[in-house]
């Protein structure tokens, strides 16, 4: 198991394993939870592509519908769908008050796309770019005041539409992947030239494959069994993504497919620099969230140093990378609801 290959997230059902492990829900591990202070609705509205993003709007049952507010987008990890951590952030976010919304990628969910599960940052950016359009046309939504949340993977997408989408008045990154640096080089630089050159021609040899009628082959993702030689790394996201604490399968995936990348398309992650001019998202501010055990916390460090002023690199201590998740002791929300209340105040 390479570097790339543990850039993971997804969801599915638990294959049965020897090696099993105990499904950790300590520090309130809750992706599943549903508010009752807020009112959930599902939308779906077109991107510039012209596919339908599909997201789940909540509204504070508190909110005054004849005034405009602040609203939040939030995108779910890399592989993962909105049902997995966003809905989270989405319902927990609207208890402080926000309108929010959390979507799903294209190629993901219950968004538009084919092939399924295919790789594409410019469209993955351009769906939270159609998430301001549509929030920014409700009638109880203040246009100037949208802000967007995204969670691992989302962290750099968001942070890729950000920079030509001003719009975008504040944005926060939790457990942020780079997917471009991370299929590049690996976690922590593992991984050499050469070595990313093989993924390259592997992908672009299945591209025969598939083009003459062959079988889509899938990448990286986490793992569907745990085997003694399992890395820590695979084991946390395991104990999301295969176990009821996180697990979610959505209509038309099957359990070998809804975590997993197609490999022909994985290969786009290479041209991605989300960092590149991250410099020019100011003077709007940047809050980079990451626990500090998390062995993605490079990602953040790097975004953080590269970034302009206004920007925070706000650590958790103690938490992991899929703390952040879903696990409501350690998620920080009264540290976002201050960060947004705070950015995306009425002028």
């Amino acid at each position: 198991m390479t570097g790339a290959s543990v850039v993971a997230l997804g969801a599915m059902s638990v294959l049965g394993t020897p090696f099993a492990m105990a499904q950790d829900l300590s520090n309130g591990a809750d992706n599943f939870y549903t508010s009752d202070k807020a009112i959930l609705q599902k939308v779906s509205f077109k991107s510039q592509y012209q596919m339908n993003v599909a997201g789940n709007l909540f509204v504070p049952k508190s909110l005054d519908r004849t005034a405009k507010h602040p609203a939040i987008i939030v995108g779910h990890p890399m592989g993962a769908v909105k049902e997995q951590s966003a809905n989270l952030y989405a319902a927990k976010m609207a208890e402080r008050g926000f309108v929010t919304m959390s979507i799903d990628l294209p190629f993901w969910g219950e968004s538009d796309g084919q092939a399924r599960n295919l790789v594409s940052p410019d469209v993955y950016a351009e769906a939270f770019s159609a998430g301001v359009d549509f929030l920014g046309t409700q009638p109880f939504v203040d246009r100037a005041r949208i802000g967007a949340i995204g969670i691992c993977g989302s962290g750099s997408f968001v942070i890729s539409a950000a920079k030509i989408d001003p719009r975008m008045k504040a944005i926060a990154t939790v457990s942020m992947y780079d997917m471009g640096a991370v299929n590049r080089n690996a976690l922590r630089h593992s991984q050499t030239v050469e070595q990313r050159k093989q993924f390259i021609a592997a992908a672009a040899a299945q591209r025969y494959v598939e083009f003459t009628g062959g079988e889509t082959e899938y990448t990286s993702g986490t793992v569907n069994q745990l085997t003694a030689d399992t890395d820590p790394i695979q084991r946390e996201f395991y104990d999301f993504y295969r176990t009821p604490r996180g697990e979610y399968t959505p209509e038309g995936a099957t359990p070998l497919t809804t975590t997993h990348p197609t490999l022909t398309s994985n290969i786009k992650f290479m041209n991605f620099y989300p960092f590149n001019d991250i410099e020019t998202i100011s003077p709007r501010p940047l809050l980079f969230i990451s626990g500090d055990q998390a062995h993605s916390r490079e990602f953040s460090e790097d975004a953080y140093r590269l970034a302009a002023e206004p920007k925070e690199l706000y650590w958790v201590k103690g938490a992991g990378h899929a703390d952040l998740y879903d696990r409501v002791n350690l998620i920080p929300f009264d540290k976002l609801r201050s960060f947004f209340d705070q950015h995306l105040a009425a002028v």
